[in-house]
């Protein structure tokens, strides 16, 4: 995956589920997808060893490293173990 951008979480975020990574306000979230489709709100990326989905409105970008759109299919899911 091609690392995409590096944002700061605007407001603590705990997920519905484990394919959602939580953080806590301030944090750094990486983001490697945007994702399109019908879960347009969603980017999905990590903070520390986690890898998840979360809301893009909780992010505040602050670098860009690719201005190359990754997108992923919705259909594309997470498998939770």
């Amino acid at each position: 995956a091609v690392l995409m951008c590096r944002g700061k979480a605007t407001q603590d975020f705990k997920g519905p589920d484990c394919r959602f990574v939580n953080f806590k306000k301030g944090e750094a979230v990486y983001v490697y997808y945007k994702l399109i489709g019908k879960s347009t709100e969603l980017w999905a990326g990590s903070v520390g060893s986690d890898f998840g989905y979360f809301p893009k409105d909780l992010l505040e970008i602050n670098h860009n490293y690719s201005n190359e759109e990754l997108e992923l299919p919705t259909d594309v899911s997470l498998i939770c173990y």
